[in-house]
């Protein structure tokens, strides 16, 4: 299986199957600082990744944004002072689905190469 941060997320609808606990169990040790987190019934992948500033932290948001852009698949930001809280889930089936994993491991990618 090729690395998640290089695989393409999938068109998803109402009818997309989530994530088993199975393949989760599978997936998250490829993304370990990432949180599964549940909210209004809802699995989502957290994670909060520092930075020194706002600048650089909004520049991280832009390039999240560019690549969900590219996806079409798309998170929820939260962008402060020194930091950006990220996360991951699939709004058409109301949890997580592979795609969450694959933007999550390029998430870090992103992170990664602006450190």
């Amino acid at each position: 299986m090729a690395n998640l941060k290089q695989q393409k997320c999938t068109a998803c609808t109402g009818d997309s199957p989530a994530v088993t606990e199975e393949e989760i169990n599978q997936l998250q040790p490829d993304i370990p600082e990432w949180d599964i987190k549940e909210e209004n019934g809802e699995k989502r992948l957290e994670r909060v990744f520092k930075f020194p500033d706002f600048k650089s932290a909004l520049n991280f948001t832009n390039k999240i944004g560019e690549e969900a852009e590219n996806q079409e698949h798309h998170p929820a930001l939260l962008t402060e002072y020194g930091k950006v809280t990220v996360m991951w889930w699939t709004h058409a089936i109301q949890g997580l689905h592979r795609n969450d994993f694959i933007m999550a491991a390029k998430t870090d990618e992103i992170a990664n190469k602006l450190h």
